[in-house]
């Protein structure tokens, strides 16, 4: 008999309420190819860190909250980067359409793109984050690629899947007026865009990264005013 697909998890959120529509429980995957200045969880960069379950094992420990998250929440894979892991999170999602539970992806589009399909084929849900606006930028600051991304969302298009599109706002890099509006009519082209979300940058992370002794590159930005961000939307 073939072994069940086995993914490394980062950790669970049992209630998450800003990872998609309603209350979701969200399943934060172990492994990361980016390096985006101002992440907040260098602790799931590592694919070789975090804990083993296999797909049985995640529907069985979500179920135990299906009465929270009822037909208006779901489960969320978050990360790290879930396409660096397809065949699992796949195969996840598998279980939960059978389920009847609504499905999320949490990406930034720079996984693995030649098995994404596996993932796509199940996911009722896109969270893109996009990053920066320039090729540039990403490999920058991110060490990422907008292309790849870009590719992503058209095979996540070509399945006619809603996406919300997720921007970190950070003083001094994403925060001007005129990168808002560069944002915007980027975002014009995506066909199947639902929604928009402007994120706060914040600096909750700076104890992971001492405790991990690594420089938090932008240790020194202030954190993004609530009320500043309120009046880019």
């Amino acid at each position: 008999m073939e072994r069940p697909a086995e993914g490394r998890i980062h950790s669970f959120q049992s209630l998450g309420a800003a990872d998609g529509p309603g209350l979701r429980y969200v399943v934060f995957m172990q492994g990361c190819p980016l390096r985006c200045v101002y992440c907040h969880n260098p602790d799931t960069w590592d694919p070789a860190g975090g804990q083993a379950y296999t797909a049985a094992e995640v529907v069985e420990r979500l179920r135990r909250y299906r009465g929270y998250f009822g037909r208006k929440g779901g489960v969320t894979v978050s990360g790290g980067e879930p396409l660096m892991q397809p065949e699992f999170v796949g195969e996840l999602f598998r279980r939960c359409r059978e389920e009847g539970i609504h499905t999320a992806l949490d990406t930034s589009g720079n996984g693995n793109l030649q098995r994404a399909e596996t993932v796509l084929e199940y996911t009722d849900l896109i969270l893109l984050d996009i990053k920066f606006l320039t090729q540039r930028d990403y490999e920058e600051k991110c060490r990422g690629s907008l292309e790849q991304a870009e590719r992503f969302r058209r095979m996540a298009e070509g399945r006619n899947i809603p996406i919300w599109a997720r921007h970190v706002v950070v003083p001094g890099l994403t925060d001007g007026r005129e990168h808002i509006r560069a944002l915007r009519e980027y975002l014009k082209e995506w066909r199947t865009l639902e929604k928009v979300e402007l994120l706060p940058f914040r600096k909750l992370c700076l104890e992971k990264y001492r405790d991990m002794g690594i420089p938090f590159p932008l240790e020194n930005t202030p954190e993004m005013d609530e009320q500043a961000l309120a009046g880019l939307a």
